[in-house]
C-alpha cells in the first residue's frame, strides 16, 4: 500500500487531513503513529479549524521537516525549500493551500471548533480525502526523487 493510500485510509478512518499524513509517515520520521497523531491534530480545518492553511498541506510540511530538517540555518533553508517545492505541486493540482478556499468557504464564515461530524454526506461533499491522498502522493514522489525511499 502506498503512502497516499494509507493517509486516505487514515482520514477515512475519522482522523484530520494533518494527522493523516503525518502519520502516514511516521515510520519514516521516527515517530511513532499514536504521537504523530497527536503531534498534527491541532493542524486540521486549516488550523484548529480556522480556513486558514490546509492540514494535508501543514501535515506535509511537518513529514519534509522532519526528514529534511536539521541543526543548522543550511538544513533549515534546504528544509523550507522542501515545503515550498512541495506547496507549489499542491497549488499547481488544486489552486491553492488554503482551507477556505478548497472547500469554497466564505472568508466571513465563522465555523465552530467543534469537528463536523464524519458521516457519509461529510464524506460525500467535501475534496478532503481527495486532498490527503494527493497531499500524500506528492511527498512520496518527492522522497523517491531523492532517494529517500525504496
Amino acid at each position: 500500500m502506498s503512502y497516499a493510500e494509507t493517509a486516505r485510509d487514515i482520514f477515512m478512518d475519522g482522523y484530520g487531513c494533518a494527522q493523516a499524513v503525518f502519520a502516514a509517515f511516521a515510520p519514516l520520521t521516527g515517530v511513532e503513529k499514536e504521537q504523530a497523531l497527536r503531534l498534527a491534530m491541532g493542524l486540521g480545518g486549516g488550523v484548529g479549524r480556522m480556513r486558514e492553511v490546509c492540514g494535508a498541506v501543514s501535515g506535509a510540511a511537518m513529514v519534509l521537516g522532519a526528514l529534511y530538517g536539521g541543526d543548522d540555518a543550511r538544513d533549515k533553508a534546504y528544509a523550507y525549500a522542501k515545503v515550498r517545492q512541495f506547496a507549489d505541486a499542491f497549488k499547481e493540482k488544486h489552486g491553492s493551500i488554503i482551507c477556505r478556499e478548497l472547500l469554497q468557504k466564505r472568508i466571513d464564515e465563522k465555523e465552530s471548533p467543534q469537528a463536523s461530524d464524519r458521516d457519509a454526506q461529510f464524506y460525500a461533499t467535501r475534496p478532503c480525502a481527495r486532498l490527503v491522498y494527493d497531499a500524500a502522493q506528492i511527498v512520496e514522489t518527492m522522497l523517491q526523487e531523492d532517494g529517500k525511499l525504496a
